[in-house]
């Protein structure tokens, strides 16, 4: 337990990629006696997972995005709002430091941090920055970073990078001195085939016909457990009696690390948190990229596993029953195969993820004001002055932040959003930003 309690603001978006490592920094922070709140959206805080002690603060969140001008209007409204929300937070809750972890409901939190003149920091959890975390990479103190590479982080913030990985699941965290599953030339091979809600169509239709097409030394060993869609299952069993492969069939599995630890094989997307409980587990895998993900991340997040031999990937558009045979049978031709493909994405994870990102939070810490605070709640009568003194001492260092005008970080925003004006609207477009002009030029000057 650290020998100051300190609060902590923890602020992401509605996905589980962008809330399971912050429930696995929530946890470990508490662990060290800290208080933690969360904010995210009305999705997020209903997300299964969050840890009971964790109190979750929803504030709206406005996208930045289309060609609707009113649609950025609102999406500006929003985001102030949410930045008024989060600041009437900080009042009340006093964080040390703020630790955003993408997605758009992070977004006027961390403005909020920065207005407010409190440390900030963000963790990418993908291979390429995200948009959210782009927008705030200068504002920041620190960026935590899951990869060696990450795409559209520019060379000039490397002072600011710790590359900490991935947080997962302390369930699945546990698993990782575990031998790899025996797999033996007569022995049961065990597929794990999960999509996401996005995903699994795809998977549901290539993957029974896939495994079918393996030769019959390898297909009458197979043991399969698929995650389909709800719309989808009966017609993934079809296939598979049709195929006479013995399938598990859901659509959700709560013991998913208990079947990760089971499996010899995984298939499926190429999400953060999908890869970074592979690489903890030890887990040799044929990942197929989500082709919508924003910016191609998912491609990017393959590139190590890849690389080290742990996984194959395989596009979207040449993910067919004949090329996943093709690459299963590459990988299980020989038991000693699937093993060292199963060290090689082992070797890849980051087990101390939760822990180093803990310790670059807790390097924050907070005003030696309120550290003073804190610590004399625990003091008795005897060491009232004492404290009293450190308490004048901290006051001569801490600053306050003038607030006249609006905020560097508004004018910012407002001009990057007229910019786009005459792009995104040719005939329209100057006229519309000369009606704005007035508002680029003195009602967002500070």
């Amino acid at each position: 337990m650290s020998p100051v309690n300190r609060h902590y603001v923890l602020a992401a978006g509605g996905t589980g990629g962008h809330l399971i490592p912050a429930f696995a920094l929530a946890a470990e922070l508490e662990r060290r006696g800290h208080h933690v709140a969360l904010v995210t959206d009305a999705r997020g805080a209903a997300i299964p997972g969050k840890p009971a002690s964790l109190t979750a603060h929803v504030l709206p969140a406005g996208r930045l995005e289309g060609k609707n001008p009113l649609g950025w209007v609102r999406g500006v409204q929003a985001i102030l709002e949410g930045r008024r929300m989060a600041l009437r937070l900080f009042e009340s809750f006093e964080p040390s430091a703020v630790i955003g972890f993408g997605g758009y409901p992070a977004l006027p939190t961390l403005l909020a941090a920065n207005a407010a003149g409190i440390p900030s920091l963000i963790h990418e959890q993908n291979a390429v920055l995200g948009r959210v975390n782009r927008y705030l990479a200068n504002r920041v103190n620190a960026i935590a970073t899951a990869y060696r590479q990450v795409d559209r982080l520019s060379p000039k913030l490397a002072e600011k990078v710790h590359l900490v990985g991935n947080p997962v699941r302390a369930e699945v965290l546990a698993l990782r001195e575990a031998p790899f599953p025996p797999f033996t030339e007569n022995g049961v091979l065990r597929v794990l085939v999960t999509g996401g809600s996005q995903g699994a169509r795809v998977l549901s239709h290539v993957v029974p016909d896939g495994l079918a097409m393996l030769q019959p030394a390898l297909r009458t060993r197979l043991q399969v457990t698929q995650q389909c869609r709800p719309e989808d299952i009966e017609e993934v069993r079809a296939r598979y009696s049709g195929h006479d492969i013995p399938a598990e069939l859901g659509t959700y599995f709560e013991d998913m690390a208990s079947r990760l630890a089971d499996c010899h094989l995984f298939i499926g997307r190429a999400g953060a948190s999908t890869i970074a409980e592979l690489t903890a587990v030890g887990r040799p895998a044929i990942l197929v990229p989500l082709p919508i993900a924003t910016d191609d991340h998912q491609a990017a997040n393959t590139r190590e596993i890849v690389a080290a031999g742990g996984a194959r990937a395989i596009r979207q558009e040449r993910f067919s029953a004949v090329e996943l045979a093709k690459q299963i049978q590459a990988m299980a031709q020989r038991p000693d195969t699937l093993a060292t493909a199963a060290h090689a994405a082992w070797n890849c994870g980051y087990p101390n993820a939760v822990p180093d990102l803990a310790d670059l939070v807790e390097s924050f810490g907070g005003s030696p004001m309120m550290d003073v605070i804190r610590v004399a709640q625990g003091v008795g009568a005897a060491g009232q002055e004492a404290v009293a003194v450190g308490a004048r001492a901290s006051m001569s260092r801490v600053q306050f932040r003038g607030r006249a005008g609006a905020p560097s970080w508004l004018r910012r925003l407002v001009r990057a959003s007229l910019s786009r004006l005459p792009a995104l609207f040719p005939r329209r477009g100057p006229l519309l930003l000369g009606m704005a002009k007035p508002l680029r030029d003195g009602g967002a000057r500070g």
